[in-house]
């Protein structure tokens, strides 16, 4: 039998202000419209119709990968790749709730909107 992967087994020996941290995403995410939980081994995937965002848990922050029509030229983004012609992973660290900020909820905009 396959494991089951459980959004709270994600934040099991993680930081209070990681789970806050991810508690603040949901709450903008969920502003924008219906979505879905979707726990996976190593992420928590926000789901329209198809992914918008990632979230990988590490001790005291989480790395929110979002999905982007073009990349973004912003400090905050640690890691981009450009997954096709019309596709980018935007990768940033977030670690408190307070980083969940104007930007990061305008690039959560957009990328809920690509994935409807």
């Amino acid at each position: 039998m396959a494991p089951v992967f459980t959004v709270a087994s994600h934040f099991a020996g993680r930081a209070e202000t990681v789970r806050a941290t991810y508690d603040a995403i949901l709450k903008a995410a969920r502003a924008l419209g219906p979505l879905e939980e979707d726990p996976k081994k190593t992420s928590i995937h926000l789901n329209r119709q198809t992914a918008f965002a990632g979230v990988a848990t590490r001790k005291a922050s989480l790395i929110l990968t979002l999905k982007s029509a073009t990349d973004v030229a912003s400090p905050r983004i640690r890691k981009r790749e450009q997954a096709s012609a019309n596709r980018w992973h935007l990768e940033m660290e977030l670690a408190a709730p307070k980083d969940v900020d104007r930007e990061i909820k305008a690039w959560l905009k957009r990328a809920y909107a690509l994935a409807g």
